[in-house]
């Protein structure tokens, strides 16, 4: 998530909900998180895997022994905690550097500062090799974004389309939902499917790390062909050479951070209004094409937020965003910790306000600011969420380089609920648990939204 110590909340925009002052300082501190999450499943992939030792020469040992210092020191100054993780930092310095002082290896010293960053007990804190940090983008865009336009979740071990993009090249290709990927250029994806399910089986951000591990060997460069392999409704193999375009959206700039595509879909179903973006990015429309469409339907049954997939992005749009959906004052969905201070994602409602029921979608691959938005509206009793829990990865990063070239990811603060509960590590719970199955997707059901509608259906005749 991106988010911000707050420092006020003066120059309120009541247009997008936000504070301008808020919006400025967000850029300053923090990186955009769905970068940050393809660079986390980056890593986590390659650390599943046996990593080379390279010698380190002197050169390169002293960048190892500065990117120690720069780790511990990141840690010592800017966790939330004066004790980060309640441990004596002091005596973690004194206890990893000689290991440090001793590895014979790039890869080496990597893991040592792996392990030491497991004593915290917390996600958003990693390091991962300069090539994946380049393959990622760095401090950019990353290179060959360009998709197919599908979506993807592992179920029972399968890698099933779940969502196919209107006018994208997979639907001109007449891809499906509920068909599987079997082969990405002629190779099995089974192996690397079931390694991830068997390293990341107790992590929350299994749902995360499988889907995006698959969505990125989908990526490459513009106009590029990829050749894949599905498994169609009839169980029969469909190889298809589908080109890749440029990611659904629009480009969206924050700042001095990366431009990222971000899309907003809206549309009536069963007398309710649907509502479902890629990310909390792009404030000015995004938030303005919510409120639009909330506005414009104000007598409807029900209001569909669907979160699925939704990595997260600018902290502050969840509070703007719920403005539209909550009319009394002084309602927060919850607090940021800090060293030194706090924020209350505190909302301020419009003058006319949704006062229907409200179904927010969710699944393990929603995280971060989806998270916020989702936990909070079900703390004040405001939104009945289904779906499946989400990542439970709410805590704010930054992705930096380190002197010898490998990256590093660190979080600045905590967040609890207005439940008074963490949602970091622990996630929102659905009120109602549905699951995607490939046979519902075959037959055209999406389980998830039918329950919501269903829910909103009895609530309109109470």
């Amino acid at each position: 998530m991106i988010a911000q110590g707050h420092r006020g909340m003066h120059q309120f925009c009541p247009r997008h909900g936000l504070s301008q002052l808020h919006l400025a300082s967000e850029n300053r501190r923090y990186t955009e998180e769905a970068m940050t999450l393809f660079r986390e499943i980056a890593a986590a992939l390659l650390a599943a895997c046996a990593l080379c030792a390279q010698p380190a020469d002197s050169g390169q040992k002293t960048n190892n022994l500065a990117s120690f210092e720069t780790v511990w020191t990141t840690i010592r100054d800017k966790h939330w905690e004066p004790k980060p993780g309640g441990l004596d930092w002091n005596a973690i310095h004194a206890e990893y550097r000689p290991k440090v002082e001793a590895a014979k290896s790039t890869s080496e010293v990597r893991e040592i500062l792996r392990e030491m960053l497991g004593r915290l007990k917390q996600t958003h804190f990693g390091i991962f090799p300069s090539d994946v940090y380049e393959s990622a983008g760095g401090d950019g865009i990353p290179a060959g974004s360009a998709s197919i336009g599908i979506d993807i979740r592992v179920l029972d071990g399968e890698a099933v389309v779940t969502r196919v993009d209107p006018e994208s090249p997979a639907e001109k290709a007449g891809v499906r939902t509920g068909w599987v990927i079997s082969k990405i250029e002629g190779k099995e994806i089974a192996s690397s499917i079931d390694r991830l399910l068997k390293a990341f089986k107790d992590s929350l951000s299994l749902d995360l790390i499988t889907s995006r591990g698959v969505l990125t060997q989908l990526q490459g460069p513009d106009s590029e062909p990829v050749r894949i392999t599905f498994i169609d409704a009839s169980g029969q193999p469909r190889e298809m050479s589908i080109a890749r375009a440029e990611p659904r959206g629009q480009v969206a700039k924050f700042g001095n951070l990366p431009g990222m595509h971000v899309w907003l879909e809206t549309k009536k179903v069963r007398g309710s209004e649907y509502v479902a973006f890629n990310m909390f990015f792009d404030p000015p429309r995004l938030i303005g094409g919510f409120g639009d469409a909330v506005s414009s339907c104000m007598k409807c049954d029900g209001l569909i937020i669907d979160l699925r997939g939704n990595p997260g992005g600018i902290g502050g749009m969840a509070m703007g965003m719920a403005g539209w959906l909550i009319d009394k004052k002084d309602q927060r969905l919850g607090t940021m910790l800090m060293r030194n201070t706090q924020m209350k994602f505190v909302v301020y409602p419009r003058v006319e306000t949704f006062r229907g029921p409200i179904a927010v979608l969710i699944d393990g691959a929603s995280a971060s600011t989806s998270e916020i938005f989702a936990g909070g509206l079900k703390d004040l009793g405001r939104a009945r969420i289904f779906g499946t829990r989400s990542a439970g990865a709410a805590l704010p990063s930054i992705i930096t380089k380190l002197p010898n070239g490998d990256g590093f990811q660190y979080a600045q603060a905590n967040y609890i609920s207005e439940g008074g509960k963490p949602l970091e590590g622990i996630g929102v719970f659905p009120d109602e648990e549905v699951k995607l199955t490939k046979q519902a997707l075959l037959a055209g059901h999406d389980t998830v939204l039918e329950a919501a509608l269903e829910w909103i259906d009895r609530s309109k005749k109470k």
